[in-house]
């Protein structure tokens, strides 16, 4: 059926509990890629809590796009098969804890009509909060319903995107991903079969299974983490992205950088298919 709009927006859920150990905190790490390297110091130091000399363990950024995993203002009858995710927003107000028990409220930000043939956008707004009530992150996230557009709603409203310079980038990284990661990455809660059963990709007019969007992201976290970031991930105060196409496990994705004071502007792209997966990329440090 349709979505039901406007009656959508009033979705909302409240104070829903959810805790995670430092065991996810380095499953994600891990998810993303981090420790391919195992002599690499500065990357083992979010994938292992064990050492001759001791240091904390430390917690990527976007370990927040999983941390609450599966938080919603409730359900939308949606065409499952043809969604995909848009985009994310992180807003970082104080360091992700290793280990924490916190709440999560939820609620439906936006519902857009692109039209019959073109989709619909959902956004969606998640704010964690410590046993204190004071948020850690807020997470705004994009659906793109590829099915779903034609029930009535606007068109236009959409926050604009981030505009990333038009000059050569300051810098690029190349970061490999594994031909199994979306097998890694979907034991973070994110089961859909589009990344992992071949079937089920060609049904959604996929080749083969392709990567999680939010595993993208996360790559796109380490490229600026290793370089303007120095490891240091209390620096992140805003991490955003939209996905633009998708990657298949085992490319490698090149992450061009622009630097401006404290916001580096981002892009991902697969060189060897000559495709940008990820654009309007921001982070902020601070």
């Amino acid at each position: 059926m349709p979505i039901d709009y406007p009656a959508v927006l009033n979705l909302k859920t409240e104070a829903t509990p959810y805790s995670w150990s430092d065991r996810e905190v380095m499953f994600y790490a891990l998810g993303i890629g981090m420790g391919s390297d195992p002599l690499n110091e500065r990357e083992l130091q979010f994938v292992n809590d064990a050492s001759a000399i001791p240091r904390p363990l430390r917690v990527v950024p976007t370990f927040a796009s999983v941390c609450v995993w599966g938080a919603s203002p409730g359900a939308i009858d949606l065409s499952r098969i043809m969604v995909l995710d848009g985009e994310r927003d992180i807003i970082f107000y104080k360091p992700i804890p290793v280990t924490a028990s916190v709440t999560a409220d939820a609620r439906v930000r936006g519902v857009y009509d692109k039209g019959k043939e073109k989709g619909a956008i959902i956004q969606n707004e998640v704010d964690v909060r410590d046993g204190n009530g004071h948020k850690i992150v807020t997470i705004l996230s994009s659906t793109f319903a590829r099915g779903d557009g034609g029930f009535g709603g606007p068109s236009e409203g959409m926050p604009e995107p981030h505009q990333v310079p038009r000059r050569a980038p300051d810098r690029s990284v190349d970061i490999p991903t594994r031909p199994d990661q979306a097998l890694i990455y979907r034991l973070l809660g994110d089961r859909n079969p589009l990344h992992s059963d071949p079937e089920f990709a060609r049904l959604a007019g996929f080749q083969r299974p392709i990567l999680h969007g939010m595993c993208t992201y996360g790559f796109t976290c380490r490229a600026v983490l290793q370089t303007y970031a120095d490891y240091d991930a209390s620096a992140f105060r805003r991490h955003r992205a939209r996905f633009s196409a998708p990657v298949f496990p085992g490319e490698t994705i090149t992450v061009n950088l622009w630097k401006e004071g404290n916001s580096i502007s981002f892009e991902a792209h697969i060189q060897e298919r000559q495709v940008t997966v990820a654009k309007n990329g921001q982070t902020v440090l601070g």
